[in-house]
């Protein structure tokens, strides 16, 4: 059965298997205010579907535009009944704008058919919109000012940038989709086939730098944005995430993410959190 002649009730989602555990950063963790923990995991939901339906290697193109339709249909509360279908019930009991999420549908729907980008531009302009809209839709939640856009928007582009680093040669293999600026990896002498190889070649590891070093200029608004929030859980746990972006990025400056998986560890993790306690502990905020 394909997307267009599907009753209301299908189920459209193509679920990986991956959830919040498999993430670089917490999601909706304790720090998170409780009566805002369901509806930042409605969002999570929400994006977690859209995006395996965009990354499922089994779905035609026009098949992945199809479900994606559908997934947006789904952000009214009377629309195509979806898994995630209770992020409209988020929307309407927050009154925070559904923009967020139809801007990542945007860009999933681009990942259902891009699969080369030419410079820095293109990546940014995607990551504004399959990243940023979590921060933004978090800023919003929280009720803080729109000013904290930026910031927020910073960081999560800077978490976008590093799994594509982490994950450069799997998408590459499995799905023929390389983010890795083009014009960057021209600039080193480096090709995309040297990501078939068993570690990175000394092109593309000086090409990853360069890479890296943008994600570090954009890693001093997400700094910023930590004493621009308002909300003491929020700035908690903003900070958290900011910490663990820093130490990922250090990570992939070190260790090649082609011979081997490079991801966070459990002392990470701890090292975040009590950063993150600590910026809540602060009786500075409301």
């Amino acid at each position: 059965m394909t997307g267009r002649d599907a009753p209301s009730d299908w189920w459209v989602e193509t679920p990986s298997g991956k959830g919040s555990s498999d993430e670089n950063f917490p999601v909706a963790s304790r720090l998170i205010a409780p009566h805002l923990r369901p509806h930042v995991l409605a969002f999570y939901d929400f994006v977690r579907a859209a995006d395996d339906i965009a990354d499922n290697p089994g779905l035609d193109p026009q098949d992945k535009l199809t479900r994606l339709d559908q997934m947006e249909a789904s952000l009214h509360v009377d629309g195509p009944l979806t898994k995630p279908r209770k992020l409209a019930e988020t929307f309407a009991a927050t009154g925070v704008s559904d923009t967020h999420a139809r801007n990542m549908l945007s860009a999933f729907r681009q990942d259902a058919t891009k699969q080369r980008y030419s410079d820095l531009v293109e990546l940014w302009d995607y990551c504004d919109r399959s990243a940023a809209p979590v921060g933004k839709f978090l800023v919003d939640l929280h009720g803080e000012d729109q000013r904290c856009h930026n910031g927020a928007a910073a960081l999560a582009n800077v978490l976008q940038v590093l799994n594509h680093i982490q994950d450069c040669q799997a998408d590459f293999l499995t799905m023929n989709r390389v983010y890795l600026p083009q014009d960057m990896l021209s600039a080193h002498g480096a090709q995309i086939e040297d990501l078939r190889g068993p570690a990175l070649t000394p092109s593309l590891r000086a090409m990853l730098d360069d890479l890296l070093d943008a994600c570090a200029t954009r890693m001093g608004a997400a700094r910023q944005l930590v004493g621009e929030i308002r909300t003491r859980s929020f700035a908690g746990e903003t900070q958290a995430i900011v910490a663990l972006a820093a130490r990922l990025l250090a990570r992939l400056r070190n260790e090649d993410p082609i011979a081997g998986r490079v991801k966070l560890t459990k002392l990470d993790f701890s090292i975040a959190a009590a950063q993150g306690v600590g910026r809540y502990l602060r009786p500075r905020w409301r």
